[in-house]
């Protein structure tokens, strides 16, 4: 071989050595740059917030339609309670010396208990005829002082969900009034706590159910 061929197999072998050491160092630096991404520091991405705890449903006792045993126009015969006639004064059997409505009306307690409201069996349950018809029922519970309010609160913001908002007396504060179909419903809670405990009732008024009211 002469010396022109010898040279020039000599530059393509160097050629190709170098395009070898090219490929070589670039996979080098790649390997060295993927390694330092995977070794690097990550950030871990923030904890979610647990949801809110969901709200813890209301005793089904809460809901005052729970207190009518009978409808509105029943005969007192036709309760399925065994009553007594109680005498009340007034103006506290029904709220108000100015109440019309129940001038005139009979108020029957039950021998058995009374069906629960707002989670207890309540302290007072009258059930209040004219001409021997239903008319009004009415309960009172004696919660502690401090459970009372929050009980309240909940009770009215459930009765209120299907009603239409009563106008409100501003002599009585703090009361929760509304119409419910046909009934009309106010409820109220005591201002000042009796030996720690307040009362909190409910008065149901509403017009005779005209099946109900057949003897």
């Amino acid at each position: 071989m002469d010396s022109s061929a010898q040279n020039l197999t000599g530059q393509c072998l160097e050629r190709a050595a170098g395009r070898r050491g090219c490929r070589m160092a670039t996979a080098s630096l790649l390997a060295a740059l993927a390694a330092c991404h995977a070794s690097g520091t990550r950030v871990a991405a923030p904890d979610r917030a647990p949801p809110p705890p969901a709200a813890r449903p209301l005793d089904v006792s809460y809901d005052w339609h729970g207190l009518l045993i009978a409808p509105f126009g029943s005969v007192l015969k036709n309760v399925p309670l065994t009553l007594h006639e109680v005498l009340l004064f007034h103006d506290k059997a029904h709220g108000g010396a100015d109440d019309e409505a129940a001038v005139g009306a009979e108020c029957y307690a039950a021998d058995a208990p009374a069906p629960r409201f707002l989670g207890a069996t309540p302290d007072e349950y009258l059930l209040c005829f004219k001409q021997d018809r239903l008319f009004r029922v009415q309960a009172t519970v004696r919660l502690s002082a401090s459970d009372a309010p929050g009980a309240f609160d909940a009770a009215c913001a459930l009765w209120m969900k299907n009603a239409v908002p009563a106008m409100v007396n501003a002599a009585e504060p703090g009361g929760c009034q509304g119409e419910d179909g046909a009934i009309h419903f106010s409820g109220r809670l005591a201002e000042e706590a009796d030996q720690g405990r307040r009362n909190l009732s409910v008065t149901l008024d509403g017009a005779p159910d005209p099946t109900a009211a057949r003897p």
